[in-house]
């Protein structure tokens, strides 16, 4: 598995928990430790999904730099080598 597989399902994880517990709380809203942990989940999601843009582009056309159309720059993921 290369470094950028590994990142995306890494972030995957994590955004899967993050969806999965905002469903959770809105029928448990006083479940202190879900809310501990959705905050938990959402900062690591962040944090890897920064390092997945700084080493690989960005993921979505949202790109912070005010370039929307950078995340289709090259390469594509079938134009690297690797493995």
């Amino acid at each position: 598995m290369t470094e950028r597989e590994r990142l995306l399902r890494n972030l995957a994880s994590y955004d899967f928990a993050v969806y999965d517990l905002h469903i959770y709380l809105d029928t448990h809203p006083n479940d202190t430790s879900a809310s501990k942990a959705l905050n938990e989940y959402m900062n690591k999601s962040d944090k890897l999904r920064a390092q997945f843009e700084e080493k690989f582009g960005p993921l979505t056309t949202s790109d912070k730099d005010g370039n929307r159309w950078s995340w289709i720059a090259d390469p594509w993921p079938w134009d690297t080598q690797e493995g």
